[in-house]
């Protein structure tokens, strides 16, 4: 588990990431494990690149493929649209 991610949910930061070689701007909602036991992150993307070029949006990231670069003092809201205990995530170590 990873404490700077946990942080940035509980504080409602936003988080600098490198994924898959790209850097990205995210509002991270919920933290925790897929039904594979994998790491994962659900966040809503601001900025940044992805392989799919979609540059805005949600985004379900695997942690083992991210590097956390900088938890930043920026405030975010829960989105609206965004619903508690994601399905996916079957594991929750913190959520928004």
């Amino acid at each position: 588990m990873n404490p700077t991610i946990c942080n940035a949910i509980t504080g409602r930061r936003v988080l600098e990431l490198r994924y898959h070689g790209y850097s990205r701007i995210v509002e991270p909602h919920i933290y925790g494990t897929d039904r594979h036991g994998d790491e994962v992150l659900r966040c809503y993307q601001l900025a940044g690149g992805s392989e799919s070029g979609e540059r805005a949006g949600w985004k379900m990231l695997k942690v083992r493929d991210a590097q956390v670069v900088h938890l930043t003092e920026t405030q975010f809201l829960v989105r609206p649209e965004y619903r508690r205990d994601d399905k996916v995530v079957r594991n929750v170590f913190c959520q928004a």
